[in-house]
């Protein structure tokens, strides 16, 4: 095979990854603008189907935790598609359940299988040439980004013009579309790893022990993305009450202003691949952070409040896309679990900030969202300020 063939068939696997990883994890999300809907269908309490949604993303740290890593075993092509294959069961399960407690149970095995967009990160970063892994991590991030994005707006119109069920059969069809797509397009790259399965989730803590710059990573990550869950968890709380009073569908549009973080992974990542990676997580940290400041003013403005989500995003995305960068260099031959000790700790550092938002909207408002929101970043850039004068002072730590 060419060279020219070689890179076409890279750009085409490339694609179909960007294209997955956002249809994968847009089935996470599709149901969090339904709940109305679904607590009528079933006539059960908002709280009941809470629990639901709460369902779908214990399933999805649950999966993080156990099935990321065996990308690191099996091969990856096989493993994805077979993944995938039983998202999309679920999926048609949730779309014609009949009790709520079966939808639950379903909606749990498709949170556990949508992680197969995790093992495909780590992935695209193996079959990247050699100095573009920043650029094709990103680019396949930036599809699982706008996946996060638009799930929402889809769902609420989907669901508005033809009911909520109508929005679980787009998925599953989606899901069995770029499983095809991926089945035809990634590379079959067998696995030398003979390890058993227990011993593979042990190594996990063994990497994390012995890499302290992913320790690092993790802490930087778990920082930013706690901003990110304290500002989703309420800011559909502030939208929905006067003075916008928006209606769910608008809520989802509204979401679509955080699509500038997909320029912000590029950007990061072509950073990173000029050996720029430190720097830029700092820079992205203290976006994240100072984007407070207007989103604060967005209390009594929709455009500080639009401006400030597109900043917000920009520091988020960008900073993730650093970490992952550096991360996925460390162990090349342990990528995936190097991907589940991160974004492990990353998911739980959103559950966290998500639980303390929904504590503080209730009990203080906007304001004191803002304020924790902005300390969770604010506390990575202080650890980053520690990182970086270490390193000024001792050469011989490992720059990444």
């Amino acid at each position: 095979m060419s060279v020219d063939d070689v890179d076409r068939t890279r750009r085409r696997a490339v694609a179909a990854m960007t294209f997955a990883t956002g249809v994968i994890i847009a089935n996470n999300y599709y149901a969090q603008p339904l709940e109305a809907a679904l607590a009528a269908e079933f006539g059960a309490p908002s709280s009941a189907v809470g629990v639901v949604l709460t369902i779908i993303q214990l399933s999805y740290a649950l999966g993080l935790a156990t099935l990321v890593p065996l990308g690191d075993l099996l091969e990856r092509r096989r493993l994805v598609v077979t993944m995938l294959g039983i998202t999309v069961a679920g999926l048609v399960v949730v779309a014609v359940a009949p009790t709520l407690p079966l939808l639950a149970a379903a909606a749990g095995l498709v949170g556990l299988t949508t992680v197969a967009a995790q093992v495909l990160v780590p992935f695209a970063a193996e079959i990247a040439r050699a100095g573009e892994q920043g650029k094709v991590v990103s680019t396949v991030m930036s599809g699982l980004l706008i996946g996060i994005l638009i799930s929402r707006a889809v769902a609420g119109l989907v669901a508005e013009a033809f009911g909520w069920r109508a929005v679980f059969v787009l998925g599953a069809a989606l899901t069995a579309v770029a499983t095809v797509a991926l089945w035809r397009s990634l590379p079959v790259v067998p696995q030398a790893g003979n390890m058993s399965y227990p011993r593979l989730l042990r190594s996990v803590f063994t990497l994390i022990r012995e890499e302290p710059v992913l320790r690092l990573r993790m802490a930087y990550g778990a920082s930013v993305y706690a901003s990110f869950g304290a500002l989703w968890t309420s800011i559909g709380f502030l939208l929905a009450a006067p003075p916008f009073s928006f209606s769910d569908a608008a809520i989802g549009l509204f979401a679509l202003f955080g699509v500038a973080g997909a320029l912000a992974a590029r950007f990061a990542g072509g950073l990173a691949d000029r050996g720029r990676a430190h720097g830029a997580t700092g820079a992205f940290m203290a976006v994240a952070a100072a984007s407070f400041a207007l989103l604060a003013l967005g209390a009594h403005s929709l455009v500080a409040l639009a401006v400030g989500l597109v900043v917000f995003d920009f520091g988020v995305q960008g900073s993730h896309i650093s970490n992952q960068s550096v991360v996925f260099a460390l162990r090349p031959q342990a990528r995936s679990r190097v991907n589940t000790a991160y974004m492990t700790v990353y998911f739980l550092g959103g559950a966290t900030g998500s639980g303390l938002s929904a504590f503080l909207y209730a009990s203080h408002g906007w304001a004191a969202v803002c304020w924790i929101g902005a300390a969770f970043p604010t506390a990575g850039l202080l650890a980053w300020v520690a990182e970086s004068v270490y390193r000024r002072r001792c050469p011989t730590h490992q720059r990444r």
